[in-house]
């Protein structure tokens, strides 16, 4: 019999994944909850130590203290024995630890809420707390270990596949999406390379996808992007299209077709799309056929 919830503070219910990359240096939290601004609590991630996520009736001081114990030196069965034994409330917690060469351990406490339980495998460790099933954390497990390419994309398949699996039984609210690489941010001035969140939506996994795309074009995130040659035939297509979109007239030369659609970039933030070898990137062409 299922214990139903009681009055108190509200319990992230929650499926997670924290998972590390060991040779591309990412590590990262995925997350989807109904709940709140869920990335506000579950994630925390350090590039080059490792990533925690904490739910359930979510004790946060487990993000930067398991963070610290991995900076020390501790694997992540280690930390969690560390951060559980010292908590009175522990069996009320859910914690996944991953350090950044992909150890990883998950604690689910004995008065989480049915069903709720988690699963490790090389570089991940996948939890969850009110769910419809084991299925869920299996779905996930099984999505991330097929997946290849960026760590985002792995994590957002893994998430998605929790979803699709019955996700939190409660229904859907929030999600999220952290990972950060040594450098990886914004210019190279820090190391969170993909810090996306939705807080409150009717189909927050499928919301946070449609971030990642965008984010994945802004920053150009994973695998470089194929580029097509500038024919005249495309050189043509640009001027119609920049015409419309700019609102003036682009002259009917190379020069004057890429300096437009360097305008028209910049005009989106997609200045990182640019190439200066006389060939279009592919990303930034689809971006602006759709846009016109």
């Amino acid at each position: 019999m299922q214990r139903p919830l009681t009055p108190g503070p509200p319990l992230v219910a929650t499926f997670s994944i924290a998972a590390a990359d060991p040779d591309r240096g990412e590590v990262g939290v995925a997350v989807a909850s109904r709940f709140l601004a869920v990335g506000s609590v579950v994630p925390w991630v350090r590039a080059g130590v490792g990533a925690v996520a904490t739910q359930a009736m979510a004790n946060v001081a487990y993000g930067v203290r398991g963070l610290g114990l991995l900076g020390q030196g501790l694997d992540p069965a280690e930390a969690v024995e560390e951060l559980t034994a010292a908590d009175e409330g522990r069996d009320l917690r859910q914690v996944g630890v991953v350090r950044a060469d992909g150890a990883a351990a998950t604690f689910t406490g004995p008065a989480c809420l049915p069903w709720a339980g988690g699963r490790i495998g090389p570089g991940y460790a996948c939890q969850g707390n009110i769910l419809a099933g084991p299925q869920v954390v299996e779905a996930m497990a099984a999505a991330f270990e097929a997946g290849s390419g960026a760590l985002s994309r792995r994590l957002l398949a893994a998430l998605a596949a929790g979803e699709a699996a019955g996700g939190d039984r409660r229904g859907r609210q929030s999600a999220a999406l952290y990972v950060a690489r040594e450098g990886g941010g914004y210019l190279g001035g820090n190391d969170r390379m993909v810090d996306l969140r939705v807080d409150d939506h009717p189909e927050p996994v499928a919301e946070l996808a449609r971030l990642l795309e965008l984010h994945a074009a802004l920053y150009r995130e994973g695998e470089e992007a194929s580029a097509e040659a500038l024919t005249p035939a495309l050189r043509q297509e640009l001027g119609s299209r920049l015409t419309a979109l700019l609102g003036q007239a682009v002259a009917d030369d190379e020069a004057a077709v890429l300096a437009a659609l360097e305008a028209w970039a910049a005009r989106e933030n997609l200045e990182g799309r640019v190439r200066h070898d006389g060939r279009v990137d592919a990303v930034l062409l689809e971006l602006l056929r759709a846009r016109a």
